[in-house]
């Protein structure tokens, strides 16, 4: 039997033994070294070259990723690890850093325990460090710190020990205020990193060498000897990786800190899974291998051999190769054809696979990321809804061919399987296809897919800005008749209370209508924000940050047109009635109904339009207005250019908002419209001779300023091929 086979075998027997079993995330900031540190752990085990770790890019077995040198999917792969004499399972996913591709994060977040944090020590902790670590924090993953590229400090800084020791210190401090900042107080003393006990290391991704405190202590290793070894001939430092090999002491330090799923479920399962059966709770928060089947998809992978493989975690249970499984949201069943593992791109089949691991399980057709499966005898509440960043940018669309349309629209719904953070939206009667992501990025690396992947050769539009329609003050109660003039429903629109709309963007609000069994707590949790009790039991669903409510009292029809009265408040909320585009921050409140005795006269036809035309009315009388997406930007150039910056951000409606000076490097905090950052990368690099680092970070959405409002809505409405006007209150109520 080879290596590999030796392997697989150890493999099977760990996945048994739940306390052996580590399923970690390593996350950062783009270009921190997460990929070269992963190479460097999967040498470790014989999955890569030793050679060729620190630069083989292992995880990154997509074209594209290779090509940029960023990590764009959220890649994983089964290692084992021997310890102290006892051999671990390690589960490891490598996600991306780049901001277009947070939804990749947020998802893998959901699979793992603990999460390596890395940090660039010549950089320091950035903004997609701090956004990275506050999803992993609100998942409760526990994280553990290193910080990578020291041989930076010494090469290029000329550190010496006194001032390596002040970065680390200041770095250290950083990470432990963020996960003080969003923590949980019972948490926040046995999460903080401590340089004494381990929980912090630092070393060379791309040198391959690790050390923490306690192990420089056991190895006599002095802050004097690691400059020495970059200062001392050119191969001194392979002297450290051969002392404190990295995959060595960071997979002992990953085994000592983070959390086995025997121990991580105790504290995680109240935090990510709603239900209320008690006995449901504590089967999964036991890790039980005998309780219902509890797997949690976090990404589709479109796997050559096998096709779309669901890649996921298991809570609770065993799977089984061949037996049926139910797809709670998607509320179908399929047989699972197959059971992998990934060793790098490499899939390794097994036939069982029991509670704690991650696994790929092909056969389940119709999965979307962030689906619960469980069985179909042993029906159970999903997991938490994972958070999604709201896509900003779109782009149109088409085939070059006519006789590639229906390929390419299968493959665009393929890709918002796989991608949750893609929408996409096919027109049946014109066939264009819009196709709307994160950023410029995110839908260029799927442009490239669909034409190299799937063959597709493809024409797109320039990117546009995804706009929103909202009012800021409350309309009075119209009144909105059916067609047939039998039924009239009476609504007013108001602007959704700030701390409810966040507590809904922040996924702490379920989307949906609200189901009976799920009232009394989605009841409490509205009036922790502020709203009466009593109102709050009005609530009847929640799209976007749009909530629709009724304070109807007596009419004994209403359970039945209900449904159809939230059909109407989902149109609205799909296309608004200034441009056709997606509605926020609305509170919809329905104050009474005359309904026709005779339900043949109030069915859908009759129910829907009233509904919907009466809230467009009442959004035009309170004066509907347009938001557009905005941008933190993060900017980091030396003194010489900040006068560069200044004028980038003026001329694309931006604001500065803070400035920080660290030596002669100036920190720039500003904020600027999605609109007015296309071609920004080109621009800020040419302007600074590219000695800048910056980046970028979602920050909501904001009024467009008033002298803008009529003419991007005349913009829209012109691209939409929509008449010149809005249709008028009067228009919609006759």
């Amino acid at each position: 039997m080879g290596r590999r086979e030796d392997l697989i075998e150890k493999i099977k027997e760990l996945m048994k033994t739940p306390d052996k079993i580590r399923n970690m995330g390593i996350i950062a900031h783009i270009d921190h070294g997460k990929t070269t540190l992963s190479d460097s752990l999967l040498a470790d085990s014989g999955l890569i070259s030793e050679d060729l770790a620190g630069q083989q890019r292992a995880l990154d077995f997509d074209e594209q990723e290779q090509a940029r040198g960023i990590t764009i999917n959220a890649a994983n792969v089964t290692l084992v690890h021997n310890s102290e004499g006892e051999d671990y399972l390690i589960n490891l996913i490598d996600t991306p850093g780049h901001v277009d591709f947070g939804g990749d994060v947020i998802r893998a977040m959901r699979a793992v325990d603990g999460g390596l944090v890395l940090v660039d020590a010549v950089e320091g902790c950035m903004p997609q460090t701090e956004t990275v670590l506050r999803q992993a924090i609100r998942e409760r993953v526990k994280p553990l710190l290193f910080i990578n590229k020291v041989d930076r400090l010494i090469r290029e800084l000329k550190l010496t020990p006194e001032q390596m020791q002040e970065r680390f210190v200041k770095i250290i401090a950083k990470v432990n205020q963020l996960i003080a900042k969003n923590l949980p107080k019972d948490f926040e003393n046995d999460w903080k990193v401590r340089v004494e006990d381990g929980s912090v290391m630092f070393g060379s991704g791309f040198h391959r060498w690790a050390l923490s405190v306690p192990h420089m202590k056991e190895l006599k290793i002095s802050f004097g000897d690691i400059i020495n070894a970059y200062s001392e001939g050119d191969d001194k430092w392979k002297e450290l990786a051969d002392k404190a090999p990295l995959s060595k002491i960071a997979l002992d330090l990953v085994v000592k800190h983070h959390p086995s799923p025997i121990e991580s479920q105790k504290y995680r399962i109240p935090a990510i899974w709603p239900g209320e059966d008690e006995e449901v709770m504590a089967q999964l928060s036991s890790c039980d291998k005998d309780g219902p089947v509890a797997f949690m998809i976090t990404k589709i992978h479109a796997d050559p051999h096998a096709g779309d493989v669901a890649l996921g975690r298991l809570y609770s249970g065993t799977l089984r190769s061949g037996t049926d499984l139910h797809l709670i949201n998607a509320k179908q069943d399929f047989r699972i054809q197959q059971l992998a593992l990934y060793m790098t791109n490499d899939r390794v089949q097994i036939e069982e696979v029991p509670v704690g691991n991650i696994v790929a399980v092909s056969g389940l057709k119709t999965a979307r990321s962030g689906e619960t499966a469980c069985l179909p005898s042993q029906i159970i509440e999903p997991f938490e809804r994972i958070q999604e960043t709201e896509p900003v940018v779109t782009e149109a669309i088409e085939a070059k061919s006519t006789k590639d349309l229906p390929k390419l629209v299968e493959v665009l719904y393929r890709i918002a399987k796989q991608d949750p953070a893609i929408h996409i939206e096919v027109d049946e009667e014109t066939g264009e296809c819009k196709m709307s992501g994160t950023g410029e990025l995110h839908l260029e690396i799927w442009k490239y897919r669909i034409e190299n992947d799937h063959n597709i050769p493809i024409n797109s539009s320039d990117p546009i800005v995804v706009y929103r329609e909202t009012i800021d003050t409350m309309s009075p109660q119209l009144e909105g008749k059916s067609p047939n003039k039998h039924n009239k429903f009476y609504i007013s629109v108001h602007p959704l209370e700030e701390e409810i709309s966040d507590a809904i963007l922040k996924g702490d609000l379920p989307q949906g209508r609200i189901k009976k069994k799920s009232q009394k707590e989605i009841v409490k949790k509205f009036a922790g924000l502020g709203m009466d009790s009593k109102l709050a039991k009005g609530v009847a669903s929640i799209h976007g940050n749009n909530i629709f409510m009724s304070v109807v009292k007596g009419e004994v029809h209403l359970g039945e047109v209900m449904e159809l009265c939230m059909d109407g408040f989902d149109d609205v909320i799909k296309k608004g009635p200034l441009s056709n585009e997606r509605c926020a921050g609305l509170k919809v409140v329905l104050h009474d109904v005359k309904l026709h005795e005779d339900a043949i006269h109030r069915g859908p036809a009759q129910v829907i339009p009233a509904v919907r035309n009466a809230i467009k009315a009442a959004m035009l009388t309170s004066g509907v207005l347009l938001t557009e997406p905005v941008q933190k930007v993060f900017v980091r150039v030396p003194e010489t250019h900040m006068g560069a910056v200044n004028k980038e951000m003026q001329g694309r409606r931006g604001q500065i908002l803070d400035i920080q000076q660290e030596g002669d490097q100036m920190e720039i905090v500003a904020k600027a419209p999605v609109a007015e950052m296309f071609g920004f990368a080109g621009d800020i690099r040419s302007a600074t001779e590219g000695r800048v680092l910056w980046s970028t970070e979602g920050e909501g959405f904001e009024k467009l300023p008033q002298d803008l409002q009529a003419k991007t809505v005349s913009e829209i409405r012109g691209r939409k091929g929509l008449s010149e006007n809005p249709q008028t209150p009067s228009d919609l109520l006759g």
